[in-house]
């Protein structure tokens, strides 16, 4: 999968370069609809575009057990509306992006069916040079560069973009890194990084979903927490 403009998806060849490798979530159960919307404007989007991914079903929360604080925040996040289209149907926000696909392959039955994919979570994308960019897709873009790069996760902080990645090797490796993550960020995504800090194995949070806890990693070096084998800052 390859991001364009105004957040088109565009299937391309694996292994195709800047692009993402990202698995179908499945067919869609009956009774369950879902919809991309523009997590702005709350409009509609089409087919193989990136928006915030909207569920309307008969087992849809209506809302948190416990609720701290302001209470319009969960209106809006159990029961949006569309702002234009359908209009009446109430939908829960999922607050992760992602995109319908009509799928090429066939189910069980020989049809083919609507199909779902989740590429991040929206509260995770980044806003650099006035354009919005996923995390996922530079830390994909650093993975490759090395054998040693277990994982990497990235985040902003005052405007400069911060790569954490994991090394699996001597501490010497620690230093030939920098320029490696440095360039690939650079020519793939047209970016400047600002920060490079190299960790030891399993530093990066990950929750029980699997999922990269960013806001966590952020917080914890801000905190100067992550005890470090290398930082270069490039201000």
């Amino acid at each position: 999968m390859r991001a364009l403009r105004h957040d088109r998806v565009r299937l391309v060849e694996r292994g195709s370069p800047h692009s993402l490798p990202l698995m179908e979530s499945g067919k869609i159960l009956p009774g369950v609809r879902i919809i991309i919307a523009n997590p702005e404007t709350k409009g509609p989007m089409g087919e193989s575009h990136l928006g915030e991914i909207w569920v309307h079903s008969g087992h849809n929360a209506s809302g948190y057990f416990t609720v701290y604080g302001d209470e319009a925040l969960q209106s809006d996040h159990f029961n949006s509306r569309l702002s234009f289209g359908d209009t009446q149907t109430v939908w829960a926000r999922t607050g992760y992006l992602g995109f319908l696909r009509r799928t090429e392959l066939t189910d069980a039955s020989g049809e083919r069916h609507d199909a779902l994919y989740v590429v991040g979570a929206l509260e995770e994308a980044m806003e650099l040079r006035g354009m919005r960019y996923h995390p996922i897709d530079i830390e994909t873009s650093v993975i490759r560069t090395h054998k040693s790069i277990t994982e990497c996760a990235v985040f902003t902080w005052t405007n400069l973009l911060v790569v954490v990645v994991e090394l699996d090797g001597s501490e010497q490796e620690a230093l030939d890194l920098v320029p490696l993550v440095t360039n690939v960020v650079l020519e793939e995504h047209y970016l400047i990084v600002g920060v490079v800090v190299v960790v030891d194995i399993g530093v990066i949070p990950i929750n029980s979903r699997g999922e990269k806890q960013r806001m966590h990693l952020r917080d914890g070096f801000l905190a100067d927490q992550l005890d470090p084998i290398y930082v270069a800052y490039n201000m």
